[in-house]
């Protein structure tokens, strides 16, 4: 561990520090390509964009542009460590974005002293953007940053660690109940967890037809049920009509567990203690809430999940939110809506029922990949992805009049 966290520091520090920079994409080696570039030349692009705004996107970068914004509340795993510790954080994002669908973006860092501060500095910044990436801000206050710039801005506004974790789970929890014979809407849910990641994927699983009634969320202090008088809006969204008040009791015959909580807190009694062929997402991490040797040993019939690479089922954002955005910016849709989302996790799990190709199986390890309860969704490395994902997006983003463009040719071709 000691090795992993000098190659993780070196990583960072060198060649030289950080992992994004800014390239030229014009030339810039002449007296001319500078009058071009900057005065007198600049003053006719701005001409353009100040008789016609929409310009802005033939002229300049913003089209595909994105701004990843946090105030480091919520790191990773770590919690509130501040807007410069999560500029690391923010990098590696901005590094995904161009390494998977080409993105360019800026990690934005927001120092404020209240929420309406941090909502009033991202929308007077948004129009330089294509899109806004909000990441690893804590609950309750980022449902309400989201839903304030969604209203505020005129362009897409994603926090993926609500959107992101829930699509990725839908996708491979819709392949795991097919696997396991089981349909979503007869399926009993025990959630453990109730925070951003916890709610938008209990919610996404609601619109891919899982039964609000069958759906047990947990919090520190045992489930969330109606006679609960500690509950924000949020949570009462998910306060069932139950006697049950523990773990123990609401796991007892529970087809599916996902976990987006701690390490270690459900045990191999608690799996027994499942229906036949069930299904378990373990996503805390670096340590999910089961391991999967633990879970197997206890019940040979389970399929599981977890946030890591080096078990099979890694749930893992990238395997989505690159390829929304790239969607998105491409038919300049204002919004990612609901519409969006849910055909974002039917290419995801489409994806994973497919040959994989020899590729992706040398850049993931893998001497063979078939669908089944090792495979229930796609390698990150997989460069179908984007392709796939994006045109689902897009096409989305059309079909429910939020796109400003067409369908590019490309795509079609595709």
């Amino acid at each position: 561990m000691t090795d992993f966290r000098q190659q993780a520091l070196d990583y960072h520090a060198f060649p030289k520090p950080g992992k994004i920079s800014v390239e030229l994409t014009t030339p810039a080696e002449t007296a001319h390509d500078l009058a071009l570039a900057y005065s007198p030349g600049v003053a006719e692009p701005v001409r353009a964009i100040a008789e016609n705004p929409d310009d802005v996107y033939k002229y300049t970068a913003k089209g595909n542009t994105v701004a990843v914004i946090t105030n480091g509340t919520a790191i990773l795993g770590l919690g509130n460590l501040g807007a410069m510790a999560s500029k690391p954080v923010m990098e590696g994002k901005s590094l995904l974005f161009k390494r998977f669908a080409n993105i360019d973006s800026f990690d934005i860092e927001v120092k404020h002293k209240t929420v309406d501060d941090f909502i009033d500095t991202v929308a007077n910044i948004a129009d330089s953007f294509g899109g806004i990436n909000l990441e690893d801000i804590k609950a309750p206050e980022c449902f309400v940053i989201e839903k304030a710039l969604k209203e505020r801005c005129r362009i897409p506004v994603f926090h993926d660690d609500q959107h992101g974790t829930a699509i990725v789970t839908a996708a491979g929890m819709l392949n795991a109940l097919d696997i396991q014979g089981k349909e979503i809407n007869q399926v009993n849910i025990v959630c453990m967890g109730a925070g951003a990641a916890a709610i938008a994927c209990m919610e996404l699983l609601i619109k891919c037809g899982a039964q609000r009634e069958k759906i047990y969320m947990l919090d520190t202090k045992g489930v969330i049920h109606t006679r609960r008088d500690d509950l924000n809006e949020y949570k009462r969204l998910f306060a069932n009509n139950t006697d049950k008040r523990t773990l123990e009791d609401v796991i007892c015959g529970a087809d599916v567990f996902v976990g987006v909580s701690g390490p270690n807190l459900l045990s191999a009694e608690h799996v027994k203690m499942m229906a036949d062929n069930p299904v378990i997402f373990a996503c805390s991490n670096p340590d999910p809430e089961i391991k999967p040797e633990i879970a197997h040993a206890a019940r040979p019939d389970v399929i599981v999940a977890t946030g890591r690479s080096d078990y099979p089922n890694q749930v893992n954002n990238v395997l989505c939110f690159p390829f929304i955005f790239r969607g998105a910016l491409d038919v300049r849709a204002k919004t990612i809506n609901d519409e969006m989302k849910v055909a974002a996790v039917h290419a995801i799990r489409q994806l994973a029922k497919e040959e994989v190709p020899e590729d992706v199986l040398i850049a993931s390890g893998d001497s063979s990949l078939t669908f089944g309860k090792e495979y229930i969704i796609p390698k990150p490395m997989d460069p179908r992805l984007c392709a796939r994902v994006a045109k689902a997006v897009a096409q989305a983003a059309v079909e429910s009049d939020v796109a400003a463009l067409p369908i590019p040719n490309n795509y079609r071709q595709e």
